[in-house]
């Protein structure tokens, strides 16, 4: 039995605690003590006002450069850098382009204008056009049907003489052997009127094509036209 009415004891206790909490309740007042409130007070507006007033006088030079009365100068200064690296730039492409152009002296050799009227049948000059030789001959007869005579199956590399010439009188080629760059000798070689290169013993027709010998090619023709009624070349 001892331990029963330690229960009814101690549930009769847990009655008495409950009570003044109930009765609270339908009163409507709080059961626990109201705690101290948190906000902090207001800062009066005198004191901001202060403090800004405090920030404009340490920092009136970074507030005065946004001053309207300074803009036109910072933007002077700003569009002159701008103008001045654009100006460099433009110097630096005209002066990548101008570079690329040939120079006066290769110019003056592009092209070049040789007199003609006085050659004799026969007669051959060597002229420099872009620092290559060049050989202009006033053709025979001889040479001339001599080389439209020519079977096109013996040829090493198959081209007519009305191919390279313009005026069956006069041939025009570059001097520069097709085998390793050597000069050939003019009115030389196995055939009449024909050239010969003694460095391998390539030897070429009188319309300087490759006959004989190890030169792959016939002597190249530049390009030319003749001018003030046939009495000049101009080769380039």
């Amino acid at each position: 039995l001892a331990p029963l009415q330690e229960i009814r004891m101690f549930a009769r206790s847990l009655r008495a605690l409950a009570r003044p909490v109930a009765a609270a309740a339908k009163s409507g007042a709080a059961p626990c003590r109201p705690m101290a409130s948190t906000v902090a007070p207001a800062v009066q507006s005198s004191t901001v006002s202060d403090l800004s007033s405090n920030y404009r006088e340490k920092h009136n030079d970074v507030i005065a450069s946004g001053d309207p009365s300074r803009r036109a100068f910072t933007y002077f200064i700003t569009g002159g850098a701008r103008f001045v690296y654009a100006s460099l730039g433009r110097l630096a492409v005209l002066k990548f382009v101008s570079s690329m152009n040939a120079s006066a002296d290769v110019l003056a050799l592009a092209s070049v204008e040789v007199d003609i009227s006085n050659m004799e049948p026969g007669q051959m000059v060597t002229i420099k056009w872009r620092g290559k030789p060049v050989f202009v001959k006033n053709r025979t007869e001889k040479e001339i049907e001599a080389a439209n005579a020519v079977d096109m199956g013996s040829l090493r590399d198959p081209q007519t003489d009305g191919e390279r010439v313009q005026n069956p009188s006069f041939l025009v080629a570059l001097g520069v052997c097709t085998h390793l760059g050597c000069v050939p000798l003019g009115n030389a070689g196995d055939f009449e009127g024909g050239y010969f290169c003694p460095c391998h013993g390539s030897h070429y027709d009188s319309s300087a094509r490759i006959r004989k010998g190890p030169a792959p090619l016939n002597l190249e023709i530049p390009p030319y036209k003749f001018i003030e009624d046939d009495s000049k070349l101009l080769i380039g």
